[in-house]
């Protein structure tokens, strides 16, 4: 039974695919500063929670030893860039080299790069390349945006179409290529026992490309309350990004709308790698928005 240590398990993604290599009989191990919020996990075979600081490299030094996998999906959309997106990934790759850990596989995001518009985008790139500094052999996948059961993107669509009579969007024409979290989850599990795969980045994205608009105008359509929608130019969603800082938990900031300048779409039309097929919205959206 292989030994996995996943880092940031207790989040969206992390809870899905713990889910999945529980049940595919690895044991896996997952640190939180708050054990609490993995409680919905308590209970899944072969998992153990552990209260520790990641941030700390003698930690992650001690949490590495004996594990044969780590994943590493730590991210944030708003508060310490620098100190998760691209620090942390360097601290987690370092440990896992000096404990021999025999893979290590990495989620960023689409678009990252050095260059880029937003602070987000340019803190995924720098953890990419801190990664690869210290451990080359890593396997990094950068989805698009990520939907599913308990997603913070479609679900949280709804829920504002819901209660709002119209929608003023900002940056209504951003692109996006969509992809269901499970695909996300099968990529990453197949990596494992593919050696071509390491030190490789795959992109990954659903079958199509839509913009924000039709994508709030799609959450609406299934989940029974179509709005309006109002498209904002750039000077207004600015604004508009910026009255949201002010929102606790807020929906938007200017550094998202900075990102959403950017296409988050796979090059060339990729969708997913090692021949897994891409779950349409169709497929799965339904499910969990309809009523």
């Amino acid at each position: 039974m292989r030994k996995v240590l996943l880092i940031g398990g207790a989040g969206f993604v992390g809870t899905a695919l713990t889910r999945r290599l529980a049940s595919a009989d690895f044991s896996l191990t997952l640190p939180t500063r708050s054990p609490e919020r993995a409680r919905h996990l308590v209970g899944v075979p072969r998992v153990t929670i552990i209260a520790a600081d990641v941030h700390d490299e003698a930690a992650l030094g001690s949490l590495m030893t004996g594990q044969d996998i780590a994943i590493s999906l730590v991210g944030v959309l708003k508060g310490d860039f620098q100190r998760v997106h691209a620090e942390l990934p360097g601290k987690i790759a370092r440990a896992a080299q000096l404990a021999r850990v025999s893979r290590l596989v990495h989620i960023s995001s689409l678009g990252a790069a050095v260059d880029a518009p937003s602070i987000y985008l340019r803190t995924k790139a720098a953890g990419e390349a801190a990664l690869k500094a210290a451990y080359p052999a890593a396997t990094i996948f950068q989805p698009s945006v990520i939907f599913g059961q308990g997603d913070s993107f479609l679900t949280l669509f709804a829920g504002l179409l819901k209660i709002a009579p119209l929608v003023p969007l900002a940056c209504p024409e951003a692109r996006f290529q969509p992809v269901w979290i499970e695909d996300v989850v099968s990529a990453v599990v197949a990596s494992l026992d593919r050696p071509e795969s390491e030190g490789q980045t795959y992109p990954l994205g659903g079958p199509r490309v839509y913009t924000l608009r039709e994508l709030v105008a799609y959450a609406g359509q299934v989940s029974g309350h179509p709005r309006p929608i109002i498209g904002l130019p750039l000077s207004l969603s600015y604004l508009q990004a910026r009255l949201m800082e002010f929102v606790p938990n807020g929906p938007m900031t200017r550094d998202n709308v900075r990102s959403m300048q950017v296409p988050n779409v796979c090059p060339a039309g990729c969708t997913l790698p090692f021949g897994l097929p891409a779950t349409t919205l169709d497929d799965v959206v339904p499910g969990y928005l309809a009523g």
